[in-house]
């Protein structure tokens, strides 16, 4: 039997929670280290004891079953247990990403409805102009971090330091389709949209992943990508099920990633497509070749640059497709040599490549990816307060990814480009619509048009074509200053070009498609 048909008999489907895998892992694997975080070091049985600890701090503070809990914290253990715990009590946890400025905080906890705030010293300037009154944040925990501020904002009586833990509690009664997290992903017309995801999908993307990794209890899987990603997060599913130790580090350091990988002695690493051009763009070094890495799943790398790493590291590089709101539905087998295409669909999943009517097109034939599961709560609930996008992805019972696509004729996948307006830039999904919302904020723009192009480091990078009001001047470099403060660093423009007008339909909307295919040109600005 192969790993997925084990767990998947091993965990029936009422079984599917968050709870029932600590459980299990911790009766099959006691005093096995399961995972590495600032550190320190736990073993299957410590995690359930500790997450059960977590859960009564949070009851403790009045949080319940489908009360939402955000975390904006880099990596530490406290953001993994508080979400742990979350999923414990049946509340729904909400990691911020680590880079939003205060207006898309504001935006996650006005949105999310979030009771409560975990939150890093060190990033207590996202919070500076937090209105509160606004939010139905009822309290402020603070994790204190080696670079956070002399001094923390002076939130109206309700911050304190993050209360010890309490004595452990037993689990709710949750379900497979029990809501686990909110997961903030681009918008394309509209804002960030939360992915409302069920405790049975991070089951499934654990199941997945250690199928199509062949992770066992021996192996060591180190990640360097953040918590607040569902990466990350689901890399910790994976030891659970599997009886492996998982290693999180702080942060992805180009110059010291092998480093990493040999003295933790991992054998299964996460990377994204941009991340590898930036290791091969480091000297060789001994460290490239004195690891234990068999395997790196890295999604969305380009096939010269994946037979490059795996000639320079002798590692293989495996390619897959999955989104906040599906799972890992598309795989390249661990023995095929890179080629540029996502893979074949897994079991349990169904694809399909369709037109703009939804018609199913024939093999060779570009067209929109729509995905759908065998087994219920695989995929997303939908998306948190917002039921009209809900039915427009879900439309004719198949999830539209949005990507174009081709199905060959031996059923791999290729990728093309998306037909979304949205841009994926070093791993980070950024909303066109936020974008140009920000640069419609400064006096001297009349209209702004955001699209991706693409990046030296794959995936895009940043593009914005710029119609400025009569008799007004602004300078592409002040624009980026502009951006900066209003900003995450990864969405703020590479490329601007100051344009007369735009190419439009003929009921005069922004024809982007046109933009996209122009590109940079030899009068657009680079913030280089």
């Amino acid at each position: 039997m192969s790993a997925l048909e084990i767990l998947t008999a091993r965990f029936a489907p009422a079984r599917r929670t968050i709870a029932n895998i600590l459980l299990d892992g911790a009766s099959r694997y006691g005093q096995r280290p399961l995972l590495s975080i600032d550190g320190r070091t736990w073993t299957h049985a410590d995690m359930v004891y500790h997450v059960a600890r977590r859960a009564a701090t949070l009851t403790a503070q009045g949080i319940v079953q489908g009360d939402r809990v955000a975390l904006l914290c880099r990596n530490r253990l406290e953001i993994l247990d508080t979400v742990l715990a979350c999923a414990w009590l049946g509340a729904i946890a909400v990691p911020i990403n680590t880079a939003s400025l205060a207006p898309q905080v504001q935006y996650f906890l006005n949105n999310s409805g979030a009771h409560l705030l975990l939150a890093d010293t060190g990033l207590a300037d996202s919070l500076l102009t937090v209105d509160w009154t606004r939010t139905q944040v009822q309290a402020v925990w603070w994790l204190h971090a080696n670079d956070g501020p002399p001094s923390l904002p002076d939130l109206p009586g309700f911050s304190r330091d993050c209360p010890d833990l309490g004595d452990p509690v037993e689990p709710a009664e949750n379900g497979p389709g029990t809501p686990f997290a909110i997961l903030y992903t681009s918008g394309t017309t509209g804002p960030s949209k939360g992915v409302l995801s069920p405790q049975a999908q991070w089951f499934w993307w654990g199941a997945h992943s250690v199928d199509a990794l062949d992770i066992h209890s021996h192996d060591i899987l180190a990640t360097t990508l953040p918590l607040c990603h569902v990466n990350a997060l689901h890399t910790f599913i994976q030891a659970s099920l599997a009886g492996a130790h998982v290693v999180y580090y702080p942060r992805f350091s180009a110059s010291r990633f092998w480093t990493m990988m040999e003295q933790c002695g991992a054998t299964r690493t996460y990377l994204l497509g941009a991340m590898v051009p930036m290791l091969l763009a480091q000297p060789e070094q001994a460290a490239e070749r004195e690891h234990r890495v068999q395997l790196i799943l890295s999604p969305g790398t380009p096939a010269d640059a994946a037979r490059r790493l795996e000639a320079r590291t002798g590692v293989r590089v495996i390619e897959g497709y999955g989104s906040t709101e599906t799972n890992f539905a598309i795989a390249t087998p661990a023995t095929a040599q890179p080629d540029g295409r996502m893979g074949w669909v897994r079991p349990g999943f169904s694809a399909c490549v369709v037109d703009e009517d939804d018609a199913p097109l024939p093999a060779g034939t570009a067209g929109e990816l729509l995905l759908r599961a065998d087994q219920p709560y695989t995929f997303a609930l939908g998306y948190h307060n917002m039921p009209e996008a809900t039915v427009v992805a879900w439309r004719n019972l198949w999830w539209h990814t949005g990507d174009r696509v081709v199905a060959e004729s031996d059923g791999a996948i290729r990728f093309l480009d998306r037909l979304k307006d949205a841009i994926r830039r070093r791993g980070e999904n950024i909303s066109s619509y936020e974008v140009e919302a920000v640069l419609l904020q400064h006096p001297a723009i009349a209209q702004a048009a955001v699209f991706p192009v693409p990046s030296e480091l794959a995936e895009d990078d940043v593009m914005a074509a710029i119609r400025l009001r009569d008799g007004l001047h602004v300078g592409p470099a002040e624009l980026v200053e502009f951006c900066r403060s209003r900003l995450p660093h990864f969405a703020v423009p590479r490329y601007i070009d100051i344009v007369a007008d735009f190419p439009r339909t003929a009921n005069g909307k922004v024809r982007k498609v046109e933009l996209r295919e122009r590109g940079v040109t030899a009068t657009t600005w680079r913030n280089d």
